[in-house]
């Protein structure tokens, strides 16, 4: 028999079977060349080379894998309290910002006006996003306040430093409101509550108090403007926030820029279009301007209503109209609305002024490397904590079979059973019908799914109900129509991938948040979704590539997406773990959208 070379790629296993196979006492030399072995037997003249690395890497991660699971206190569906219900330690995020940010030479003072804020007062991702924005032009050196609701629901002792500064009084329905506005720090960031003498932000949440939000938020926008005035405070920018500050333009422009407040200058972010204000004119009217006034197709008219009786006006095109500067939340989105909606006119009047900005998650308060709630931490160089996280939730869930020893499980169900997480509002929006045919989906295909959300409408709520009744005690899928900050990160560690299958998405951070934990994306191809998912099976886009996205808002296409991301995770585990640690390292931070903001704020603030 001639020599015969070839070199060979081996696992552990099959290493361990080639020695096996070897004779007895088979005269043989090796050589090492780093992690390469050489076997040259001379008895039938032949060598072959071995890469071991794979041996040696399985090795190391089991170790891994054994020394951090020895001390967890592994949870159950049995436990008195639920797993995200315990005690984390304290999380101080402002300690964990990037020193290595280059601080802005040209600074300013922004204040955001805002119904909500991350983590005290958060209800969607616009208290993330203010929360986000805020720490990251803070930290460029620029003053930042916030300015929030005193919510009656907010746990004071996630407030350091909190102190009453003023006692003053403002202006709704006829009588001035006496009105105490506190400061504390939270996140970092310095945080005004304006706390009213009478009923309003009164209640267990923040929306669904026993009061109207809209007069809430009409004196709310007023009472800001009238701490400015009284403290003498003028910043460059007041950065108002949806619908429930979209009277702070009119009551500026039209009221206070004449009294004493001349400098700033108001932005306004449209964080979705479905949340307009709705107003009547005598409403407006009690927070001292005269509704009337605004009833007119170029101001503040809903447009839906011109011939109604009677009309009504929107406090979100109002804001449109009088703000300085219109932005939206990604840029397909603002093409979208530029295309379609009921407030595609005033936004087309006021195009000279509306941009679209990608929102960006806050890389401190969601890091998997520093992250209290998880029960090992990871990160894209050494993601061996995601695996532990993975079996944690599906113990503390009861999607694992007691009395299995941790480590020998988590090793031996890489790649075996993907885990599907949906964190999600449940309204019509994200695609309730999606993420229902998604379940019974993604049990057929031997995965597992968690969806994690609340509904406001009560039809919604009892059909989720019913499909938790029916499907919470089984091996695959929990429904768990609570939400918790805690167990949501635990579950984005946990994910291998995670589900937005909205029928639309301003921005989305969802998917942004699971790419930051190694969780794929399956999206639908909409808004800002469609700005921060790209297919993997774009031969175009390779270096893209980071999820599985379809188009349709029906079932087959998201069949066909659920197809892909399972052959995709089961037929190519190496390519998957390539893919988690690319999606880890993209840069979705506020402090690479933050530049784009600042920009802005300098095109239209004034220069004393």
């Amino acid at each position: 028999m001639g020599t015969m070379s070839s070199v060979v790629e081996m696992k552990i296993d099959a290493f361990l079977s080639f020695n096996h196979l070897i004779k007895p006492k088979p005269s043989f030399t090796t050589t090492k060349l780093s992690s390469r072995f050489t076997f040259h037997d001379h008895n039938k003249k032949q060598t072959c080379k071995f890469k071991i690395r794979s041996q040696v890497g399985a090795e190391k991660q089991t170790a891994s894998v054994d020394s951090r699971v020895k001390d967890i206190v592994w949870p159950s569906p049995d436990d008195e309290i639920v797993f995200w219900n315990k005690e984390f330690p304290h999380w101080d995020v402002s300690q964990q910002a990037p020193a290595e940010i280059e601080k802005d030479s040209d600074l300013m003072h922004i204040i955001h006006v805002t119904a909500e804020m991350a983590p005290i007062a958060k209800v969607g991702g616009l208290g993330d996003v203010v929360t986000g924005l805020a720490r990251a032009c803070l930290s460029r050196a620029h003053k930042v306040d916030i300015m929030l609701p005193f919510y009656e629901c907010i746990e004071r002792e996630q407030i350091s430093e909190l102190e009453l500064i003023t006692t003053y009084e403002s202006y709704y329905d006829g009588n001035w409101v006496p009105t105490n506005a506190y400061r504390g720090v939270v996140s970092g960031i310095p945080v005004i509550f304006i706390q009213p003498s009478n009923y309003f932000f009164k209640g267990q949440y923040v929306y669904g108090g026993s009061y109207k939000e809209l007069e809430a938020y009409l004196y709310f926008s007023r009472a800001c403007l009238e701490w400015m005035q009284v403290t003498g405070t003028q910043p460059d920018i007041i950065h108002i926030h949806e619908w429930q500050t979209g009277s702070l333009p009119l009551l500026y422009w039209d009221m206070y820029h004449y009294l004493s407040l001349k400098k700033p200058r108001i932005v306004l972010t449209i964080h979705n279009m479905e949340h307009y204000g709705e107003c009547r004119k005598e409403e407006l009217s009690k927070c001292g301007l005269d509704g009337s006034i605004y009833a007119t197709l170029d101001k503040a008219v809903d447009d839906r209503t011109i011939g109604h009786n009677p009309e009504r006006l929107s406090l979100l095109k109002g804001g449109i109209v009088y703000s300085n500067v219109v932005i939206t939340v990604s840029p397909t989105y603002l093409k979208e609305t530029l295309c379609s909606g009921w407030l595609a006119s005033a936004l087309i009047l006021n195009r000279d002024k509306y941009y679209g900005v990608l929102n960006g998650i806050d890389t401190a308060m969601w890091n998997p490397a520093t992250d209290v709630f998880l029960p090992s931490k990871f990160n894209a160089r050494n993601t061996e904590g995601k695996k532990i996280c993975k079996y944690y939730v599906q113990r503390g869930l009861g999607l694992i079979l007691k009395g299995t020893s941790a480590s020998k499980l988590i090793n031996e169900m890489e790649n075996k059973v993907p885990l599907i997480v949906c964190i999600s509002r449940l309204v019509a929006q994200k695609g309730l019908h999606l993420i229902t045919h998604a379940i019974k989906q993604v049990e057929e295909r031997g995965g597992q799914i968690i969806v994690l959300g609340k509904a406001s409408d009560g039809r919604v709520q009892t059909e989720f109900e019913g499909l938790a009744n029916l499907h919470n005690q089984g091996p695959s899928i929990r429904i768990l129509l609570t939400y918790s900050e805690e167990l949501s990160h635990m579950l984005y560690a946990a994910a291998d991938m995670v589900l937005v299958p909205s029928i639309y998405e301003p921005c989305g951070l969802a998917q942004m948040i699971g790419m930051r934990y190694g969780a794929i994306p399956i999206v639908r191809k909409t808004g800002g979704l469609a700005d921060t998912v790209f297919d993997m099976d774009d031969q175009l886009h390779r270096e893209t590539a980071n999820g599985f996205v379809f188009e349709g808002i029906d079932e087959g296409s998201l069949n066909w997406a659920l197809d892909r991301a399972f052959s995709f995770y089961r037929e190519k585990p190496e390519e998957w773990n390539t893919t988690i640690q690319k999606v880890m390292e993209i840069d979705n931070s506020w402090n690479n959208t933050a530049g784009k903001y600042i920009d802005i704020y300098n095109s239209v603030r004034v220069r004393c």
